[in-house]
C-alpha cells in the first residue's frame, strides 16, 4: 500500500487533457491513460508530502535545485503542474549550478527553461576543480561535491529572496541513505522531508519523499526531458550508495512492496523499543511497587 493515501481531492487530469489549459511543460506530454495515472499518482504523493510535513507553512518563494537529471526535472514539472492548477501558492525559481564539470552542455537548461517560460537562474561555480583536488584518487566525490553544491544553493536562495531550497530526492534516495548510515555510520538517520538549515534562515524541502524512482524514470521518459548525465561521480564504480541501491532492488524483487513498508517504518518510530537512552528514559523505567532507592537489605 502506498504511503500517500490521505489527500482527499483528486486532480482531474483527463478532463484537462481534452483542452489547451496545460502548463507549457506538458504541451507535448502523452495523453494516454497510463501516463495520466502515473502523473496523478506523482501529484498525489507530492501533495501528501507537503501536507504531512507542512511544507507550505509560511512559504512564499522556493528555489528549485535543477541538476538536469530525471528527478529534478520531475520535481519541477510536478510543482509547476500544481501551481498551474492553483494548488501551490508559492513563487518558483529554478536554479542550475554549473559546477565546471568537463563537457557539461551549458546551453541545454537555459534554452529549455526559456522555452517553457520558467523563471530561472544559471550560476557558474567551479566546484569540480575543488573536488578533484581535495578528494584522494579512488575515493568517492559525492559527499564533498554535495556539500559545496548545497552551500552555493543556500546562498543563491538568499540572494533570490527565497524561503526554501527544494530538492528532488525521492523514496529510494531516502531508503539508501538510511541503510548507508545503518551499515556504515552506525546510526539510524536518513534524509528528512523537511529540514531547517544550520543558520536557521532557510528550509530544505523534499516534496518527492514518497515518490518511487521507477515512477520518476517513466515520467521523465514520457515527458522527453533533455537529461544531462553527471560525468563527475556517475563514472565511479563501487559506490556505497550503488550497493544499497542494488540491495534494495533485490529485496523488492523477492518481496514486492517492501520499499513502501520500509518507508512507512521510518515514519513510525518507537524509541522505547530501540537502544538510545538519549531518546527514551530507560533509567526511569520501574515496575509497580519497586523502590527508586537501592535496598539496604544484606
Amino acid at each position: 500500500m502506498n504511503i500517500a493515501t490521505t489527500v482527499k481531492d483528486e486532480i482531474d487530469i483527463e478532463a484537462e487533457d481534452g483542452g489547451s489549459a496545460v502548463h507549457p511543460m506538458f504541451s507535448d506530454a502523452p495523453r494516454s491513460v497510463s501516463f495520466n495515472k502515473l502523473r496523478k499518482r506523482l501529484l498525489r504523493q507530492v501533495r501528501q508530502a507537503m501536507e504531512d510535513f507542512q511544507m507550505l507553512k509560511g512559504q512564499k518563494r522556493w528555489l528549485i535545485g535543477l541538476s538536469g537529471g530525471k528527478d529534478s526535472y520531475g520535481l519541477l514539472a510536478l510543482l509547476l503542474d500544481l501551481k498551474w492548477r492553483g494548488l501551490l501558492p508559492v513563487e518558483l525559481v529554478a536554479c542550475n549550478l554549473d559546477q565546471g564539470q568537463p563537457n557539461f552542455p551549458k546551453h541545454i537548461l537555459p534554452e529549455y527553461l526559456t522555452k517553457i517560460g520558467v523563471t530561472h537562474r544559471i550560476e557558474y561555480r567551479d566546484t569540480y576543480s575543488i573536488v578533484k583536488e581535495k578528494v584522494p584518487e579512488g575515493a568517492t566525490y559525492c559527499s564533498l561535491c554535495s556539500r559545496l553544491r548545497r552551500g552555493n544553493l543556500y546562498r543563491i536562495a538568499r540572494e533570490e529572496g527565497c524561503d526554501a531550497l527544494v530538492l528532488g530526492h525521492h523514496r529510494e534516495d531516502i531508503l539508501e541513505t538510511f541503510f548507508m548510515n545503518f551499515f556504515h555510520g552506525g546510526r539510524l538517520a536518513s534524509m528528512p522531508a523537511k529540514l531547517l538549515n544550520d543558520e536557521g534562515d532557510l528550509m530544505l524541502l523534499r516534496p518527492l519523499a514518497y515518490a518511487a524512482e521507477d515512477d520518476l524514470a517513466k515520467f521523465a521518459t514520457a515527458m522527453q526531458f533533455p537529461i544531462i548525465p553527471c560525468d563527475l561521480c556517475g563514472s565511479q564504480d563501487g559506490l556505497q550508495r550503488n550497493a544499497m541501491k542494488d540491495m534494495l532492488a533485490d529485496i523488492e524483487r523477492r518481496m514486492p512492496g517492501r520499499k513502501d513498508t520500509m518507508l512507512r517504518a521510518l515514519a513510525h518510530v518507537n524509541p522505547s523499543h530501540l537502544l538510545d537512552p538519549k531518546l527514551f528514559d530507560f533509567a526511569g523505567l520501574m515496575a509497580a511497587g519497586s523502590s527508586a532507592e537501592p535496598s539496604d537489605a544484606g
